[in-house]
């Protein structure tokens, strides 16, 4: 039997001014040092004048040390103006999973990382209320309970911060976390992706649903973001929507859009796990 071919791979993702040759000259770089290219996709936004692109290789006969690449990288892209990132497929991302009361997006995402469909690992789950302690009982996870309230939202988001750094979280994920996070948080914690009720722009306050019945709306969705300084404004990574009609009560609404909202960041999470999202500006290029 043939040598098994190890899967271990490299990706890049880069931004730069778009300008001739930019494909040619990533590729080359691959192909110089050894390296074999399994995807590659790109993408030129003709009005902001950037060329994005993502491009996976194989590791397995590259000549340059993984701990060599992003410098040797650095000497081609940073001439051209370029913003890069470099990820390898053998590094497990380390997830801190955010909830208050609903439990459904958290059990999707526990079971799917269980099942290896995401690949990851949920390090801790915080929370700003008691209710779900059990579940991550269940799943043999670190719990943190940290109740906030106005006056001591600064003192227990520092906590939080503590926690994060100390646990060395690579993403952290809102999954139906009812607290809105301070500039000073999100500046200090980059990678931040929600789940929000609705096909941005949506119904805002409280029952989403209950508003969504007294208006009669044909559709209902669920949008994943990143979370930035606006509010619920974040670059959208992934959206969907279901058909609702006039026989649907505020309980379907409500199990329709769970099922929405689980769905959709769980392909949120799998798209920045996989590295297939590029952010620029407030928009992302997500490639498949």
């Amino acid at each position: 039997m043939g040598k098994t071919r190890s899967k271990e791979t490299a990706t890049l993702l880069v931004s730069c001014p778009d300008q001739q040759g930019l494909v040619a000259k990533i590729a080359n770089f691959i192909y110089s040092n050894g390296g074999n290219i399994i995807h590659a996709d790109h993408h030129t936004d003709l009005e902001a004048g950037l060329f994005l692109s993502r491009i996976e290789w194989q590791l397995e006969g590259f000549n340059l040390p993984k701990d060599l690449i992003d410098a040797a990288f650095g000497a081609i892209a940073l001439p051209l103006k370029a913003t890069w990132q470099l990820h390898f497929s053998d590094t497990i991302p380390r997830l801190a999973i955010w909830v208050s009361k609903q439990d459904h997006c958290l059990y999707d995402l526990l079971w799917r990382i269980r099942a290896k469909e995401l690949k990851a690992e949920a390090v801790l789950i915080i929370s700003n209320h008691q209710d779900l302690a059990p579940v991550a009982q269940q799943f043999g996870i670190e719990y943190h309970y940290i109740p906030i309230t106005k006056e001591n939202k600064a003192e227990q988001e520092a906590k939080q911060i503590e926690i994060l750094k100390k646990a060395h979280i690579d993403l952290v994920i809102l999954a139906k976390y009812m607290q809105v996070l301070s500039p000073q948080f999100i500046q200090q914690i980059p990678n931040i992706i929600n789940i929000h009720h609705s096909f941005l722009p949506a119904f805002v306050g409280a029952k989403p649903y209950h508003q969504a019945y007294s208006r009669g709306v044909k559709i209902i969705g669920a949008t994943g973001h990143y979370v930035t300084q606006d509010l619920d404004a974040g670059p959208i990574i992934d959206q969907d929507v279901v058909r609702i009609s006039h026989r649907d009560t505020v309980a379907d609404l409500i199990r329709k859009g769970k099922d929405l909202e689980k769905i959709v960041l769980s392909r949120a999470v799998r798209l920045h796990l996989q590295q297939r999202v590029l952010v620029y500006g407030n928009k992302t290029v997500v490639f498949g």
